[in-house]
């Protein structure tokens, strides 16, 4: 491997680290904060966070000469690319928060939340584009360790399992969203302003529905940092640099699955929570499944798309 392409891998994996322990982070942010204050307040950090990182690209590509002006339709496509994949990860977000606060472990969590991998090119679907026969083959599977994950002796599915579960669809529509609207636009930027509308939803929400105090910022605080500072703009921007590095999305793909194993364990060791054994079977079941469906089949014979990389956040 390449040196370039070594930084670039290493860039992906520490992403992955930082985004596996964001699980952790959200466990103990919901002793403190109520979902949606969470979600804003993590998603305006990472505004500030992208702003500088915007304001130091701009002036750079100005000085190069190569500073990119869009039209007015490209701006209006901007305003309401950003603004609808804000509103999906908001809800992607809150339902994720929701379901960690309700009780389900950042172990559980992560794995379940990995299930979008699956999702996007089955909802391809819905824009003619085909996934491969492997695709729905690593599908079943997963429903197989879904099943082992969540699914107890009697038959019954934990509430806050099944509403991580429907932030796994959420962060799919999010993605397939990002995919169609951000072609023509700088990643960075596309991302602040997504977060940006993400902040703006869950404000407006929080205001309305929920309760936050002084003494929760200031006893939730560092989950609150570590969520908003790293988990989403830090770790983004080495994702952006790090897949440019790489210039492979399926070892890129590959790399970054490993968020949900790195969340496992950061929940095992910093918070004691440690899955049964039946859940360790579903979770390594999902597990495969998911990186084999982003191993690309032979030139000729796969004429289905791949998943274009997006954070969580």
């Amino acid at each position: 491997m390449k040196k370039d392409s070594l930084i670039g891998a290493l860039m992906l994996a520490l992403c992955s680290f930082i985004w596996g322990l964001t699980f952790v982070a959200q466990s103990t942010g919901a002793e403190h904060f109520s979902p949606m204050w969470f979600t804003f307040l993590r998603n305006a950090l990472a505004v500030l966070v992208l702003s500088p990182v915007i304001l130091l690209s701009d002036g750079r590509k100005k000085r190069k000469g190569i500073f990119t002006k869009h039209s007015k339709p490209e701006k209006r496509l901007f305003f309401i690319g950003t603004a609808i994949c804000g509103f999906c990860l908001c809800l992607a977000a809150y339902l994720q928060q929701l379901g960690i606060t309700l009780g389900t472990s950042p172990g559980k969590a992560g794995f379940i939340t990995s299930l979008y991998i699956i999702l996007v090119p089955i909802f391809s679907l819905f824009f003619k584009k085909k996934p491969s026969p492997a695709v729905w083959l690593c599908a079943l599977v997963c429903v197989a360790g879904l099943y082992l994950l969540c699914v107890k002796e009697d038959f019954s599915v934990k509430k806050s399992d099944f509403i991580v579960l429907s932030c796994a669809f959420a962060f799919a529509i999010q993605i397939l969203a990002i995919e169609f609207f951000s072609v023509k636009f700088d990643g960075v930027k596309f991302a602040a302003a997504q977060f940006f509308f993400c902040s703006v939803f869950a404000f407006v929400y929080a205001v309305v529905f929920e309760k936050l105090t002084l003494q929760n910022i200031k006893d939730g605080l560092f989950p609150l940092l570590y969520a908003g500072i790293l988990a989403s703009g830090v770790a983004y921007t080495l994702q952006i640099t790090g897949q440019k590095r790489l210039s492979n999305p399926t070892v890129a793909s590959m790399i970054m699955s490993f968020e949900s194993v790195f969340g496992a364990l950061a929940s095992a060791v910093i918070l004691h929570q440690i899955l049964q054994k039946k859940e360790i079977v579903g979770c390594v079941i999902i597990f495969i499944a998911i990186i084999a469906a982003q191993i690309p089949l032979p030139k000729g014979k796969n004429k289905s798309i791949n998943k274009k990389e997006i954070p969580e956040q």
